[in-house]
């Protein structure tokens, strides 16, 4: 099916539609093809790509497009301020075989807030509505969001909704975190719930999205269109495949400690440039691990030793270590603050 006819069909249901979150310099093209290998999103979100006064396309990442080995619907995602770059970056974009352009209003990094672009333009909802009416204007095909609930206060929230609604947007994904929260906070589900009985639009329910169950419940509790998945997915490349054989009443696949380990071998072989140096690549690979980490072991040993990795011996010890054995891997993360010391 022709991918935005593919993209029609997910908004317009019956099955919940599950996107994978762009999360940048992690789901990248090496990263969607191991998860598509796995069963995969129903759409890919793009890592954002920059628009300022001299930015143009980052090749790196227009490669997820044009080289996409997923067979899915993918939506390009842009961030900036400047209202003529978006525009001109959202125009080229549409050159390119995507099926919507998604303008990122929820990356609570500080080197991007501070800039007043991501999660920064929330503290600004008129300069939000001046984008998104620019945006709309200019974007022939569908036009999406991605937010947050505010910046430091969930109270601007009531704000932006009419916002969203005046300027016809096709998808809102909704992080129900302020920015400065980060991801340390509960996720506030009442507040994706407003957003979908008020938007004419679906909504996609963002956040600390870990199992086929817990999925379910954020469904059921706030009537989400679906989900987007970003850190889970990396912790759990099965997890779309699973959520959707529990929707569908089948048994879900359960991973146990070689599959894991079988995993991390093929992503790093997917993530891993061979000419690169080899401290370089374990460096990369320890970024993908601060996730996976979450379901590997309780007590943060795991990810204490992986950190202090510097070749592949050591990487690899540890990783056997821990995971060369058959029994199943918990579907539920534990807790954050056990393994991030």
């Amino acid at each position: 099916m022709e991918a935005r006819a593919q993209f029609e069909k997910l908004l317009g249901g019956p099955a919940p539609m599950l996107a994978l979150a762009p999360m940048q310099d992690v789901t990248d093209l090496p990263f969607w093809r191991l998860l598509a290998a796995c069963g995969g999103a129903d759409v890919y979100f793009t890592e954002y790509f920059r628009a300022h006064a001299t930015s143009s396309l980052d090749r790196r990442i227009l490669r997820s497009i044009t080289q996409n080995p997923t067979g899915r619907p993918v939506i390009a995602q842009i961030i900036g301020n400047d209202i003529g770059a978006l525009v001109r970056a959202a125009r080229e974009l549409q050159q390119y075989p995507v099926v919507a352009v998604d303008l990122n209003l929820g990356c609570p990094a500080p080197v991007v807030y501070r800039k007043r672009a991501g999660g920064g333009l929330l503290r600004d909802p008129r300069r939000v509505d001046a984008i998104l009416g620019a945006l709309r204007e200019a974007i022939k095909i569908k036009f999406t969001v991605k937010t947050r609930i505010g910046f430091d206060s969930g109270e601007v929230f009531s704000e932006l909704l009419p916002i969203f609604a005046r300027h016809s947007l096709d998808l809102l994904t909704v992080h129900a975190r302020t920015v400065r929260e980060m991801y340390r906070s509960q996720v506030r589900h009442d507040f994706i719930a407003r957003a979908a009985a008020a938007m004419p639009c679906p909504v996609l329910a963002n956040g600390d999205i870990y199992s086929a169950q817990n999925a379910a419940d954020v469904l059921r509790i706030t009537g989400a269109r679906g989900l987007m998945i970003g850190r889970g997915a990396i912790r759990n490349p099965w997890l779309f495949d699973q959520i959707r054989r529990q929707h569908q009443g089948r048994p879900p696949f359960v991973p146990r400690g070689r599959d894991v380990l079988a995993y991390v071998r093929a992503l790093c072989q997917a993530a891993c440039s061979p000419g690169a140096r080899e401290s370089s690549q374990v460096q990369r690979m320890k970024k993908y691990m601060n996730y996976l980490a979450m379901g590997v072991e309780p007590t943060g040993q795991f990810l204490h030793q992986i950190r202090r990795a510097e070749n592949w011996g050591d990487f690899f010890r540890v990783c056997q270590k821990f995971l060369d054995h058959d029994l199943p891997m918990p579907s539920e993360p534990f807790p954050a603050e056990l393994l991030l010391p």
